[in-house]
């Protein structure tokens, strides 16, 4: 048999679930990744015969668990590894092994136990296994005369801590040597907070994510000028604008980019009388008064380990932190913990004209409390929900995004809501790469490679990415076999 051999044990299909085996040899294989399933994926995972949770595969060859970054649909059934039979290694990275914690705790008590005993001892058994790695480090996982495994991450721009996983193999019987990319989720563009990713030296074989493979996101500016285009226009109508959001990622760059915002509004004109006549001329509202509300105790907790991790960050936020400014920070932010806080915000915005943006934890609204927010207010066309990320086909979030601005519906926890509030959404807020990102991953390598596996996507986003990476290909009259993955694969 030819090594290596990949096996797909998740987001061959759809975008959750991540599962990806190496087979490096006979004897030794690498498991990317361990999520868990959402939306329609995970009716696929039932209709398949596994529960969402269970380990379905053999895990006896398995050195090492690699961690790309800590969202849940790429690391939800990771303590079940374990559980399995697995006894090797967690590899991550750094801020990853901070993180990683933080939303196993979440996952665990949501969907298994409260019990505080139980959580401990489920987290216990995942950080015995954690070895946080360096970037740009190589780790030696396998050394025999059969094989010598070598493993390096480098910096991804999806996430804090986000990695794409680079895998050197040496077969020394044969002499031969193979390089394996696995790009985990991507993101080209620079985000706040985050430094930039670089491409590989090469990769023979590249598994390459497609969440966005058939469509270009907006530039930085266009993103940053449509937010604050929304929330003008829900100022002026005094409604308020719902805007789900990832705990981990999307929730610190929103912070920081209205703290952007605000911070520049605050700053000219500096006379009141000036500024107002500025706001009158501009038909703006009064951004430095307005209320902002994070209603997420997760996103709370992360934006915390967040600070902790600044030597992380890119230069221009750590520059701001130097000059005495957290970009994170601003005066009109109020942030809630509470259930009761939570239910008394719910009700306050439900039962009376007041301009507000609440961000709330729940990032494709299927759970977390933007639920609440969603039953209350998606009836009431003074309110407004604004989309900055990926909803998985079959998810709440989805369903609102799609059948939303067409006067339909949504079912939550068994109800039919109606929608009759507005529905924006950006796409230049998305942590993943455009098609365009993609493709530039791959040129901007020395040595592109001479297979690619397109995964992590929708059917169309990975057959359009496939055309255009096989298009690139042709005008460098380079020879290239792509794989747009399948079931079975």
């Amino acid at each position: 048999m030819h090594y290596p051999i990949i096996r797909h044990h998740g987001a061959r299909d759809g975008v959750t679930g991540s599962c990806h085996q190496l087979h490096m040899n006979a004897a030794s294989s690498l498991l990317i990744d361990c999520g868990l399933f959402q939306g329609d994926d995970a009716g696929a995972a039932y209709t398949a015969g596994a529960n969402r949770l269970t380990i379905e595969f053999s895990v006896a060859t398995v050195k090492a668990l690699v961690v790309t970054h800590v969202h849940i649909d790429h690391v939800g059934r990771t303590p079940y590894v374990p559980a399995a039979g697995f006894d090797g290694p967690i590899l991550c990275s750094e801020p990853s092994a901070k993180l990683l914690p933080i939303v196993l705790d979440d996952a665990f008590k949501l969907g298994i136990s409260r019990d505080q005993a139980q959580v401990e001892r489920y987290l216990k058994r995942v950080e015995q296994h954690l070895v946080p790695l360096p970037y740009q480090h190589w780790f030696t996982l396998v050394e025999s005369d059969e094989l010598i495994a070598r493993i390096r991450l480098q910096r991804a721009g999806h996430i804090l801590g986000s990695a794409y996983v680079e895998i050197d193999l040496t077969y020394p019987e044969s002499g031969d040597n193979k390089r394996v990319v696995f790009s985990g989720d991507f993101s080209a563009h620079h985000a706040p907070l985050l430094m930039p990713p670089v491409a590989p030296e090469r990769a023979d074989i590249l598994m390459l994510e497609s969440t966005y493979g058939d469509r270009l996101h907006e530039d930085g500016v266009s993103r940053r000028q449509r937010l604050e285009a929304v929330i003008e226009r829900a100022l002026q109508d005094q409604d308020t604008v719902l805007i789900h959001a990832f705990s981990i990622g999307r929730t610190q760059e929103l912070r920081y980019e209205l703290g952007e915002i605000i911070h520049s509004q605050s700053q000219a004109p500096a006379d009141a009388a000036a500024a107002a006549d500025a706001r009158t001329q501009l038909n703006t509202s009064n951004w430095p008064e307005l209320t902002i509300t994070l209603d997420s105790p997760l996103a709370h907790r992360f934006t915390e380990a967040y600070r902790e991790l600044q030597p992380y960050w890119n230069q221009e936020a750590r520059e701001q932190v130097a000059a005495g400014r957290d970009p994170m920070v601003f005066y009109n932010l109020i942030t809630i913990d509470s259930h009761a806080d939570h239910v008394a915000v719910v009700n306050h915005l439900t039962q009376t004209a007041h301009s507000a943006i609440v961000i709330a934890g729940g990032g494709m609204c299927a759970g977390g409390r933007i639920v609440n927010y969603l039953k209350a207010m998606l009836g009431d066309a003074r309110h407004n929900v604004l989309f900055v990320g990926y909803q998985a086909k079959g998810t709440s979030g989805q369903i609102i995004q799609q059948y939303g601005p067409k006067g339909g519906y949504v079912e939550l926890d068994g109800e039919r809501y109606d929608i009759r509030a507005g529905i924006t959404s950006i796409g230049g807020y998305s942590a993943h790469a455009d098609q365009q990102g993609l493709v530039d991953f791959v040129t901007g390598m020395k040595e592109w490679p001479t297979e690619i596996r397109v995964v992590h996507g929708e059917e169309r986003a990975k057959a359009e990415l496939a055309a255009s990476l096989k298009k690139t290909y042709r005008q460098h009259h380079d020879e290239i076999t792509i794989l747009a993955t399948h079931t079975g694969q």
